[in-house]
């Protein structure tokens, strides 16, 4: 297992404050045994000593949900005292939290801006698309507390990465939707988009690829224009990696994925966030140790199926460096992407000025300097 693999780990498992109209992962309850979560003391010590083994070099440690924080502030104090205790002479490492914000109080943050956490913060822009489907059990919104939060975070430091689920509220103001997330003074961002599995999420929540394809174009256009270099956006960030000589980070994006899996709560290794099931299983961590899981074959021939996999139309596409046929969980029967209408308006959009910013910095220029007038 090398330092390049990423372990989403799931303390309390799928178990969530929020009934979000459009998340995959609820469903996964059913999975497990009612109240088994949160993930206890000797499996984390166990799964914290073994990923610093496992990784030579630096060490990332991802805690995800479902809703991460539920397990506690206490049990976030012992993540930490149990990374000092296993840490190697000299290691540096780092933590992850994915949170939807609801339980950042001033207690958490402090913590959080102490032990130098980044945060994912899941926000879908203002209230009015935010609330839509961002709910609790009694269908209240979410918006107000997440924004509370997201003011203590910045306020006290804390790197925060903003994620923004693209849906079919969203979708159609783009201006609207990018202007508010310049005006929180977040530096990091990322759209995702909402993509139903045929016959097992409900549509409703899912923007058209054409408007996706759209929204992403009118967002770049406004981020070329004034806020390179003061704005990082993921989808932005990734597209200009392979015209600047960089291979893709996201799994989604690359050639192959199999490289970030998922840690559950009851110790079950599976190959990846979007596949937790049966098939999936790689193993758990109570009776065999995270780098022989991590090696398991299933999971490289897991992550050479995306190329493997690939529709004959995919290998012809002129955007096929960018795109490698996007995350397979979003493929249909024929191995094409749901999304690929949208990826290739976006992309053939995007290319021209990316094409640009990339010989801009090559020739050693600061990115705030960077000018761009489409043709």
């Amino acid at each position: 297992m090398g330092p390049d693999v990423l372990v989403m780990a799931k303390p309390m498992g799928p178990r969530c404050n929020l009934r979000c109209g459009y998340c995959y992962y609820l469903e996964k309850e059913a999975l497990f045994p009612r109240g088994s979560a949160p993930m206890h003391a000797a499996l984390l010590e166990r799964y914290i000593g073994q990923r610093f083994a496992a990784s030579p070099g630096p060490t990332h440690f991802e805690w995800h949900g479902g809703e991460p924080t539920l397990a506690g502030l206490d049990t976030f104090r012992t993540i930490v005292r149990l990374q000092k205790k296993h840490a190697p002479a000299g290691r540096q490492w780092t933590n992850g939290l994915q949170t939807n914000g609801l339980r950042l109080d001033a207690g958490w943050v402090e913590f959080l801006a102490e032990n130098k956490f980044s945060v994912g913060l899941s926000l879908d822009g203002p209230a009015v698309w935010h609330d839509a489907w961002r709910t609790t059990a009694e269908g209240a919104g979410s918006h107000a507390k997440v924004m509370a939060s997201l003011e203590r975070l910045l306020a006290a430091g804390v790197f925060v990465n903003l994620l923004c689920v693209v849906h079919s509220g969203n979708v159609t103001d783009p201006a609207g939707v990018y202007d508010f997330f310049r005006a929180t003074g977040a530096r990091y961002l990322q759209f995702l988009p909402y993509v139903p599995r045929p016959g097992k999420d409900d549509p409703a929540p899912a923007a058209a690829p054409a408007q996706l394809g759209e929204f992403l174009c009118a967002i770049f256009d406004r981020w070329l224009a004034a806020d390179v270099g003061r704005l990082v956006v993921q989808s932005f960030d990734e597209a200009l990696r392979p015209l600047y000589g960089l291979p893709h980070s996201l799994c989604v994006h690359r050639e192959t994925c199999g490289d970030v899996v998922a840690l559950e709560h009851d110790g079950g290794l599976y190959a990846c966030d979007h596949f937790v099931d049966a098939a999936h299983l790689l193993g758990n961590l109570k009776d065999t140790d995270l780098a022989t899981l991590a090696a398991d074959p299933r999971l490289a021939a897991f992550g050479r199926n995306k190329k493997d996999g690939l529709a004959a139309e995919c290998k012809r596409c002129e955007v096929l460096e960018f795109c490698h046929g996007g995350c397979p969980k979003d493929r249909d029967e024929g191995g094409l992407n749901r999304l690929c209408e949208a990826y290739k308006r976006f992309f053939t959009h995007a290319r021209p000025g990316l094409t640009a910013l990339a010989a801009h910095m090559r020739a050693g220029r600061s990115l705030r300097s960077f000018e761009y007038l489409r043709r």
